[in-house]
């Protein structure tokens, strides 16, 4: 089996250096490159093509998102994990918005790092438990506040089940070769999903998802 070929990318070295050392502990994983700023990141996942990016969010010259945006937009296949400081929902928003697949808690990497990896690399999301629970905490909260119910009961059994491979990062032409059915099919239950749950965007769906803990 073909190891999973990483890109390092933060500004200090010495953080990459635990980083790497982390990584390569494991036989199934390989340090193909690292940077030192956002721009060197999305030349260096161009050039190698790497099956992941583990990335800093606060990168110079282009931050962690942006740098982000751009290396899925032209290598859709890398899955990107950001590393970040901040557990606050505008910032993990952003980071999926961009296409991030992975958001781990600085604080948190060691211990999360290579099951990320792993996950991230076979195509799922995967955040920091500490973010899942307080995402879980919010929602709760909010629900309680307004006096509303979980909706997620509405949804026909289909429906729950197109939730999460969406939230895995599967696209719809994806679910539907999974499940027999047609890109049409999906479409539909996609949209009618969301608006039971009052959802807008891929963004919302995964962060649904981990708060319901369908994903982690």
């Amino acid at each position: 089996m073909s190891k999973i070929r990483i890109l390092l990318a933060d500004d200090h070295s010495i953080v990459r250096r635990g980083l790497h050392y982390l990584l390569e502990r494991s036989p199934d994983l390989e340090v193909v490159a690292e940077a030192a700023d956002g721009r060197e990141a999305v030349r260096l996942a161009e050039e190698l093509a790497p099956d992941v990016v583990i990335m800093d969010i606060a990168m110079p010259q282009l931050n962690g998102i942006e740098a982000t945006a751009q290396i899925v937009k032209r290598h859709p296949k890398a899955g990107v994990i950001l590393l970040s400081m901040y557990s606050d929902e505008e910032y993990i928003v952003r980071a999926l918005t961009a296409g991030a697949k992975g958001y781990l808690l600085k604080d948190s990497a060691e211990s999360d790092l290579l099951r990320a990896v792993e996950a991230v690399a076979q195509g799922k999301t995967f955040f920091s438990p500490a973010i899942a629970q307080a995402l879980l905490e919010d929602y709760v909260r909010t629900l309680q506040q307004r006096g509303l119910k979980d909706s997620y009961e509405l949804l026909t059994d289909r429906e729950k089940e197109i939730l999460q491979l969406l939230a895995e990062g599967k696209s719809n032409k994806e679910v539907a070769a999974l499940l027999n059915l047609s890109v049409y099919t999906v479409e539909t239950h996609r949209a009618n999903l969301m608006q039971k749950l009052n959802l807008h965007n891929t963004a919302e769906i995964v962060l649904y998802a981990v708060r319901k803990k369908i994903i982690s």
